[in-house]
């Protein structure tokens, strides 16, 4: 059975500020819990005018203490960003606050753009190992071996579930190397969704934290009362994707009737190309667009993606999505 999970970007919708940003994304957290999904997660992002999930650990924090059981984390950490003792320390202390609650969702791309990476002090490193000697120097933290002669505190012994994110067959390799969960973000990036789960699974080396292939796939879900409702929502995601992949990031902007049917063949393109792995619609549109991805990725797990302007159209799309998920459940 397929369980679903939500993607928040903290995002920030035109004439919006961050606080009622992050008041939202706390009010979106607790929606989520009621509605059973497994896991909130947040994604570092930096330089960018719509997203304000740049200090992720801190976010996830604000988002667990809003919360009661629904586990918390990153999707993920940008770990090249960062020293792994520093990720150690900051999701040592989220785990001794929520317990048993707390995921690390690790990627490898910088969250941004060239000037950020600089600006974050990132040095870019071309050695193809150095990710998978930072994920596994931070594994060693958190087990306490010793094996790098310091002890993280907080963060040794601590119980902190690591996942590889990906776009590519790196990730996959990867995480099947080390016997991790694998999180495909195919709401963005498609491409080599099909022949990177391939790889995990047929690669997959049973590890102390997990015995068999875990599979997370990322897929956008805009649901409405109808069909027309769903795409006038939509067509906000729309717009801030053009924006971002013509190189003008901005905040989420309104919706707008009949924006796809006035765009060029260039933007046509672009959101013909990204937005691959996506369900938008009214209920039984969506429910049959799930469906025939769960059926194609075998995924054991959805990362739902639900960029929406209106703060509650966002959570009654989220409670569509809940209930066709549970539906899929009760069938199976």
């Amino acid at each position: 059975m397929t369980e679903y999970s939500l993607l928040d970007l903290v995002t920030v919708s035109e004439g919006a500020s961050v606080a009622q940003s992050l008041a939202n994304t706390a009010d979106l957290a607790r929606h989520a819990e009621s509605l059973g999904f497994t896991r909130y997660w947040i994604a570092e992002h930096h330089g960018m005018p719509g997203v304000a999930g740049g200090a992720t650990a801190v976010v996830i924090g604000h988002v667990a203490a809003a919360t009661r059981h629904i586990r918390v984390g990153a999707g993920g950490i940008m770990l090249p960003n960062h020293a792994p003792l520093v990720i150690a320390e900051q999701f040592g202390t989220l785990a001794a606050l929520f317990p048993d609650r707390i995921d690390l969702g690790l990627g490898r791309a910088p969250g941004s753009d060239m000037r950020v990476a600089q600006a974050l002090r990132r040095t870019l490193d071309s050695d193809p190992n150095g990710f998978p000697h930072d994920v596994m120097e931070l594994q060693s933290y958190f087990a306490d071996d010793g094996q790098t002669g310091i002890r993280a505190n907080p963060g040794a012994g601590a119980h902190v579930p690591i996942w590889i994110l990906g776009s590519s067959l790196f990730g996959a390799q990867l995480a099947a190397a080390l016997g991790l969960p694998y999180a495909f973000a195919s709401h963005f990036a498609p491409d080599a969704l099909d022949a990177a789960l391939q790889i995990y699974r047929r690669d997959f080396k049973p590890s102390a934290q997990l015995a068999r292939p875990h599979v997370m796939a990322g897929f956008n879900v805009i649901a409405a009362d109808s069909d027309d409702q769903a795409e006038l929502l939509a067509s906000s995601q729309a717009q801030a994707f053009v924006a971002l992949r013509t190189g003008q990031p901005r905040q989420l902007p309104p919706p707008v009737p009949g924006y796809r049917s006035r765009l060029g063949s260039q933007g046509s393109a672009i959101l013909d190309h990204v937005l691959q792995c996506s369900a938008v619609g009214g209920p039984a549109k969506v429910a049959r667009d799930i469906a025939a991805f769960v059926a194609r990725t075998q995924a054991d797990e959805l990362m739902i993606a639900s960029s929406v302007y209106d703060h509650q159209a966002r959570k009654h799309s989220l409670t569509i999505t809940a209930q066709i998920m549970q539906e899929m459940k009760q069938a199976a």
